[in-house]
C-alpha cells in the first residue's frame, strides 16, 4: 500500500487549496473522476474530526469518495483557514480534505465547502456530533441530497431520537436506526416462522441512554400494530403471540445474543454491537429517502415508555 501523502496548508484560502488538489493530482496520479459521491463531515473541533476521518475512510473503500471534514473552532477567534490534504494509504479510497475554520469563517460553512464539491456526483452531510436541530435547513445540509446525524452522542439521545420526526425531510437518517439493522433481520426471521399468529405485545428494554432501541420500538410499534413498551434495564426484546413467546437479549457490551423461542432449543446469534464505520457504509449505499426510518419516527409516539 502507498504511504499516505499529507499536505499542511496553514492560513490559506479556498482557492489556494483548490490549486494544491490539482498539483497533486497531476504529480500522483489522483483520479477525482473516480469518486462515487462527497462526504461532507461537519465536525466540533479538530480533536472529534479524527475519528470521523477515520471512519469515513473505512467507509471509502466501498464508496470511494472525497471527504471533506469541516472542523469548527473558535468563533472568537481571528478569522483564518487552516486546511490540510490527505491521499493515499491510510486516507483509504477517499480524498480527505480538512478545513479548520477559526472566526466569522464558521458562520459561512457552506460557502467554504461549496468549491470543493465534486460535479455531477451525490453529496452525503454528516454530523458525528452536534447535529442542527433541523438538519435540512442547514447551510450544509441543503447543498445535500442525503443527510446522516447521529442521536447517540447527544447530550440527551432520547429526546434527541424523539424530536427528529419533526425536522425530517427526504433524505435524512440516523446512525442510531443503521444500528439496528440485523435487530431488525432477526426480529423479521423469528416472525416469518409458525405459528403465524398476530403478536399481541412487545417489550424493548435496554439503556435508557440508546436511541437505537427507541428507533426499533417505534418499527416494531408501526409494523406490527400492537402495544409497545420501552423500558430501562437489561437488553432484550420480547415478542408476545398468543401460543409463543419470542425473545432475543444480549449482555449490553457482549458480542452474542441468544434466541430464546418457547418450545424450542436456545440459539446463540453473532451480534455485537455495530461500529460507526460500518453503519456510515451502509448509509452511503443508498441516496434515496428512508421512508421506513421515517415510518419508525412515526412509531416512536407509540410507544409506551416505563
Amino acid at each position: 500500500m502507498a504511504a499516505t501523502v499529507i499536505i499542511d496548508i496553514p492560513n490559506t484560502t479556498t482557492g489556494e487549496v483548490t490549486k494544491r488538489i490539482v498539483q497533486l493530482r497531476e504529480s500522483n496520479g489522483v483520479i477525482t473522476m473516480m469518486r462515487v459521491l462527497t462526504l461532507v463531515v461537519c465536525t466540533l473541533d479538530s480533536s472529534e474530526a479524527e475519528d470521523a476521518i477515520d471512519a469515513a475512510n473505512d467507509a471509502s473503500r466501498e464508496h470511494p469518495c472525497r471527504v471533506v471534514v469541516l472542523a469548527r473552532g473558535d468563533r472568537d477567534a481571528e478569522t483564518r483557514l487552516d486546511a490540510q490534504i490527505r491521499v493515499g494509504g491510510d486516507a483509504g479510497a477517499a480524498e480527505v480534505i480538512v478545513l479548520r475554520l477559526q472566526g466569522e469563517l464558521i458562520n459561512h460553512e457552506s460557502s467554504v465547502v461549496i468549491p470543493f464539491l465534486l460535479p455531477d456526483t451525490p453529496v452525503v452531510a454528516w454530523w458525528p456530533r452536534g447535529a442542527p436541530e433541523f438538519p435540512s435547513k442547514d447551510s450544509v445540509g441543503r447543498l445535500a441530497t442525503r443527510r446522516i446525524t447521529d442521536a447517540t452522542y447527544a447530550a440527551d439521545p432520547q429526546a434527541t431520537i424523539k424530536k427528529r420526526l419533526n425536522s425530517y425531510a427526504s433524505g435524512d437518517t440516523d446512525l442510531a436506526w443503521s444500528r439496528i439493522t440485523y435487530w431488525r433481520a432477526l426480529l423479521a426471521a423469528a416472525l416469518d416462522e409458525p405459528p403465524y399468529e398476530p403478536v399481541e405485545s412487545v417489550l424493548v428494554s435496554g439503556l435508557r441512554d440508546e436511541p437505537a432501541l427507541d428507533t426499533l420500538a417505534g418499527w416494531l410499534a408501526i409494523r406490527l400494530d400492537c402495544p409497545v413498551v420501552r423500558r430501562s434495564g437489561a437488553l432484550r426484546v420480547e415478542l408476545h403471540r398468543p401460543s409463543v413467546s419470542v425473545t432475543i437479549e444480549r449482555p449490553q457490551n457482549g458480542r452474542t445474543a441468544t434466541l430464546t423461542r418457547t418450545g424450542d432449543p436456545d440459539q446463540r446469534i453473532a451480534l455485537a454491537r455495530r461500529e460507526t464505520r460500518d453503519c456510515l457504509a451502509e448509509e452511503l449505499r443508498r441516496l434515496d429517502a428512508d421512508e421506513i426510518y421515517a415510518e419508525a419516527l412515526a412509531g416512536i409516539e407509540k410507544v409506551t415508555y416505563e
